[in-house]
C-alpha cells in the first residue's frame, strides 16, 4: 500500500506539470483552433532563461523567476505578431505547419547559445525529504507540486471571474459574435500565446528543478499531447483533469509493468491511453462535440 501511495504522490506531481503545459495548448487551440507544435519548445526555452538567471548570475531564484516569465510572456507575443499574424485567414494546415517550423528554430537556437550537455539548478529548496503516514516525498517535487497548483487555480479563475478571461472565452466560442461585441480578435491571439509562453516557462522550471536542463526537454510537448487529448483541446478544465490522470497512469505503469516487460511501458502507456480515447471519444471527455449537418 505504501508504494502504491508513493506512486500515487508522484503521479499527482508529474500531472500537475502535465496539465500546466496542457493549458498552453488549449488556450492556443481555442482561441484560433491551432495546435502549437512548439510548446515544448517554449518550456526549453524557460527553463533555460531561469538556469542561466540563478546558475550563472547568481540572481535569486524568486527574482529569477519573476524575470523568466515577463521574458516568456514578452516571446510568446512576439511569436504571435511576427509569425502567426500574418497567417490569419490562411489554412489551418498551414499555421500548423508553421508551428513546426518554430519548434524546430527554437530548439535550433537554445542548442546554439547554450549547447546540448544537462545543466542543473543550483540547490534551491531544502534537500530534506517530507514524510507523510510513511510516504516520503523530496521537497523539490512538494513544491512543485504547489507551485504548478498555484498557476493552475490562478488562471482558472482569471478565465471564469476576469474580463479579459471571458472575453477569451467569448471569442472561442463564437468569433464573430466576440466581433460584434466589440472584442479585438488580434488582441485575444496575443493574450492566448503570451499565456501558453507563460504556462510553458514555468512548466520549464519546475521540471527543470526536478531532472536538470538538456534540449530533450523539448520532449515534453509530445508527451503532454496525450493529456490534451483526454481531456479535450479546447477544454481548460480537461487540460487539468487530463494532465493529473495521465501523470498518475504513467507512475503506475511504470511502477508495476516495468519490472515485468523490462521497461519501456511507462513511456509508451499514454500514448495507449490516447488510442484507446480516440476510439471512445474522439472529442476527449470534456471537449465540445462539434456536428456539421448537410
Amino acid at each position: 500500500m505504501i508504494f502504491f501511495l508513493q506512486l500515487m504522490v508522484t503521479g499527482l506531481v508529474v500531472g500537475s506539470m502535465y496539465a500546466l503545459v496542457a493549458l498552453g495548448f488549449v488556450l492556443i487551440y481555442k482561441s484560433s483552433r491551432v495546435i502549437n507544435f512548439a510548446q515544448g519548445e517554449l518550456v526549453l526555452v524557460g527553463a533555460y532563461v531561469c538556469l542561466i538567471l540563478t546558475a550563472t548570475y547568481r540572481v535569486p531564484f524568486l527574482l529569477a523567476f519573476a524575470i523568466t516569465m515577463a521574458v516568456a510572456i514578452l516571446l510568446g507575443l512576439a511569436i504571435e505578431r511576427l509569425f502567426l499574424r500574418p497567417m490569419i485567414g490562411e489554412p489551418v494546415l498551414s499555421i500548423i505547419m508553421l508551428t513546426i517550423g518554430l519548434s524546430s528554430l527554437l530548439k535550433g537556437l537554445v542548442e546554439f547559445i547554450w549547447g546540448t550537455e544537462t545543466r542543473v539548478y543550483p540547490p534551491i529548496f531544502p534537500s530534506k525529504p517530507v514524510e507523510f503516514g510513511g510516504i516520503v516525498v523530496s521537497q523539490v517535487y512538494l513544491w512543485s507540486f504547489i507551485l504548478s497548483a498555484i498557476f493552475l487555480v490562478i488562471f482558472s479563475l482569471f478565465f471564469k471571474f476576469t474580463k479579459s478571461g471571458i472575453a477569451m472565452r467569448a471569442a472561442a466560442d463564437d468569433e464573430d459574435a466576440a466581433l460584434s461585441m466589440g472584442i479585438s480578435i488580434k488582441k485575444i491571439y496575443g493574450m492566448a500565446w503570451a499565456i501558453a509562453a507563460l504556462v510553458a516557462g514555468v512548466g520549464g522550471i519546475i521540471i527543470g528543478n526536478i531532472n536538470g536542463v538538456n534540449v530533450s526537454l523539448s520532449a515534453i510537448g509530445l508527451n503532454v499531447f496525450p493529456v490534451v487529448i483526454l481531456g479535450g483541446l479546447d477544454s481548460i478544465p480537461g487540460a487539468i483533469v487530463g494532465g493529473l490522470v495521465i501523470g498518475i497512469l504513467e507512475n503506475l505503469a511504470g511502477g508495476y509493468l516495468d519490472p515485468f516487460f523490462g521497461g519501456g511501458v511507462k513511456e509508451i502507456f499514454p500514448f495507449l491511453i490516447l488510442v484507446l480515447v480516440l476510439m471512445v471519444k474522439p472529442y476527449g471527455l470534456f471537449g465540445l462535440e462539434r456536428i456539421e449537418r448537410v
